[in-house]
């Protein structure tokens, strides 16, 4: 048998041999084994049952593909499983997240999925479907790289940080992965490949420790501090947990409430639309919502707008325009309304009032684009792919005498919005969109009830 089986976490922090029995206490199998199963149609019952109900036989094929390519690198003894880690869908809550208000986000079917076997020399090496190099980042090495920004190195390097400064273990591993959240889409590539990577260091050296904030908290670290790239919470908390959540960020730590609900049951389908778009240049837009929102709490004696409430903003308005900018003043009142809607949405999704939800879903469109201003980059006003889509999108429902709804998804400035069509027209509104936006842009979406998922 391949010596690397046999799993050591790095020394420099927290080493502890005793870990190293935890790859044969969980259910691993060898790579050979592993791939005979799938083939067999065990990983349909057991993994894509919660995962990918409506399509366990691509799923199949896909993880035959990722055993192949690992087996072509790898000794077939290796023991090994797979991890399956969600994408996400912003519900309601644009930018409220990191000022410590509420959101509505759901884990969604378009996941990262893997297969991992643990090496005992503390290097992780990542092999990504679509890429021809090599992730490669030694955890006995975890202080932040510079030149790693804005790179996948740097996220993998930041989760493991927070888990060894947490006194969680860490290890290497190889992996062989393919995401089907793919980056720009708006359903947060970088929040599944973080929690892909916690999961896998949670399940092969800490005997599943770490729950779901603690991975969260691993990626939103590894992205904040490592990436360089300023984010709240929201889109670890959600590929981390599954299902529809709402969140109130303004508890330590954050208050998680399930939602269920199916849109489809109630003759929607759910979807993003791609609008094109580069995020490359973005980051100082992302960055100013925050910020601005900030010196607005600041102004109401606060650090944060979730400390403070709407009726102390609309008494201290005359005194706040004297020290804060017009825009921040309406990215502070969106935060605040669009705050509100999220407890209202909660409460008509559970009662099943579809068109109340749906009215609230446009309202909070209609915020973010008058208020948050967060629908294309005014350093860039020519291109404007968010507001074309969602009047578009407005224009085939009024057509049509359809009711639906259409909002940004996501940081916005560039990229997806977020559309409820009714079923019966949802091919139509494809057909418009993508003769727009191209094929393919039109990503239809489900809910995934599981978070990440290990199957071996």
């Amino acid at each position: 048998m391949d010596s690397r089986n046999e799993v050591y976490p790095c020394q420099p922090r927290g080493f502890d041999r005793n870990a190293s029995s935890w790859h044969k206490i969980r259910t691993m199998r060898p790579l050979r084994e592993l791939h005979a199963r799938i083939e067999s149609g065990e990983a349909q019952k057991d993994f894509f049952e919660k995962s990918s109900p409506q399509e366990p036989a691509g799923e199949t094929r896909r993880m035959v593909s990722l055993l192949s390519s690992f087996r072509n690198r790898l000794d077939d003894e290796r023991s090994a499983v797979f991890v399956s880690a969600p994408g996400r869908t912003e519900l309601a809550g644009n930018h409220t997240d990191h000022n410590r208000g509420s959101v509505l986000a759901g884990a969604c079917n378009l996941d990262t999925l893997g297969v991992i076997s643990p090496r005992n020399d503390g290097i992780i090496r990542i092999l990504s479907a679509g890429y021809d190099s090599i992730i490669e980042v030694d955890t006995q090495e975890l202080d932040i790289q510079s030149t790693e920004r804005g790179n996948p190195e740097a996220l993998v390097r930041g989760v493991a940080a927070f888990f060894a400064d947490q006194d969680l273990k860490v290890g290497g591993f190889d992996a062989s992965l393919e995401s089907r959240v793919l980056p720009g889409s708006g359903l947060s590539s970088s929040a599944a490949f973080e929690v892909f990577i916690g999961t896998a260091l949670n399940t092969l050296y800490n005997r599943n420790k770490a729950g779901v904030l603690d991975i969260a908290k691993a990626g939103q670290f590894a992205e904040n501090e490592y990436f360089g790239k300023p984010c709240g919470l929201m889109d670890q908390i959600a590929c981390a947990h599954g299902g529809i959540v709402a969140i109130d960020f303004s508890c330590d730590p954050p208050e998680i409430d399930s939602v269920q609900t199916d849109f489809r049951e109630a003759g929607y389908t759910l979807c993003v639309i791609d609008t094109g778009g580069d995020h490359a240049d973005l980051t100082d837009d992302y960055a100013s919502v925050p910020e601005e929102m900030r010196s607005v709490a600041e102004g109401l004696g606060h650090t944060l707008l979730g400390e403070s409430s709407l009726e102390a903003f609309r008494t201290a308005l005359p005194t706040l325009r004297e020290r804060c900018s017009d825009r921040a003043l309406l990215r502070a009142l969106h935060f605040f309304r669009d705050n509100e809607r999220v407890s209202q949405m909660v409460t008509a999704l559970r009662a099943k009032q579809t068109e109340a939800y749906l009215k609230l879903v446009n309202e909070s469109g209609l915020s973010s684009a008058t208020n948050l201003q967060n629908y294309f980059s005014t350093r860039n006003p020519d291109t404007q792919g968010i507001s074309l889509a969602c009047a578009l999108g407005s224009d085939y429902f009024a057509t049509n005498r359809l009711s639906g709804a259409l909002r940004v998804h996501g940081g916005g400035f560039a990229g997806t919005i977020q559309a409820y069509v009714p079923t019966d027209h949802a091919k139509g509104f494809t057909e418009c969109m993508e003769a727009v936006f191209g094929a393919g842009s039109v990503i239809e979406l489900r809910i995934r009830e599981a978070g990440p998922m290990v199957f071996s």
